[in-house]
């Protein structure tokens, strides 16, 4: 797809997204998706102890009350956010409600890589948050992947993370509405296929 033409899909979701969140149908979705959420994340065939989460941005779904709750519920249990590098890699530092955050240079509140108190983390699971979404076959089998903000942070960590630690769990967190079709998105070769795209409606899983 043309740069010209991304871009401007990417700003058409963006503003879907906006209003989609005002409308009578989004406390449902929400609810929705929230409790798949809970499902996989509490799936005891899984063993997830870390999570990274996303601070929400632009309309996007606020998941931190559903993951708090799920790190109060064990010991050992724990949440991380990402942190932009200037070589458009991320790192993951724990995180814990009240810290005191800095903002990237695209105006997203991460975590202060100064701050003693909080490590750096290699999470069991990444969830990313998705502009839109896709599936294509690849290898006789569904790949689903995420369009995202057009940086490439999430897909050059994916690559560098997923050779050292093969059973990292990467969830695409949108709604059914964000799916796209090949004529509007494709993925290509450096896009890193998500394990998971979690929606309002269903946990579909790549890989299987």
């Amino acid at each position: 797809m043309h740069t010209n033409s991304l871009k401007t899909l990417r700003s058409d979701l963006l503003e879907q997204r906006k209003h989609f969140v005002t409308e009578a149908g989004y406390q449902n979705a929400q609810n929705g998706l929230l409790m798949n959420l809970r499902s996989v994340i509490n799936d005891p065939t899984r063993q997830i102890q870390s999570i990274a989460l996303f601070w929400p941005i632009q309309a996007e779904i606020d998941l931190r009350p559903t993951l708090l709750a799920w790190a109060a519920e064990a010991p050992n249990r724990q949440l991380c956010l990402p942190l932009a590098r200037s070589d458009k890699h991320l790192d993951f530092y724990a995180w814990q409600t009240g810290d005191t955050l800095i903002t990237s240079k695209f105006g997203v509140p991460q975590p202060d890589p100064h701050n003693i108190q909080r490590a750096k983390v290699q999470p069991d699971c990444i969830l990313l948050p998705v502009v839109g979404w896709s599936v294509f076959d690849r290898e006789s089998k569904s790949r689903y992947y995420r369009l995202g903000y057009g940086g490439g942070y999430f897909d050059r960590t994916l690559a560098q993370l997923r050779p050292a630690k093969p059973n990292l769990l990467c969830i695409g967190i949108g709604f059914d509405w964000q799916k796209l079709d090949g004529a509007q998105w494709e993925a290509q070769a450096h896009d890193e296929p998500l394990n998971i795209m979690l929606t309002e409606s269903g946990v579909l899983s790549s890989f299987a």
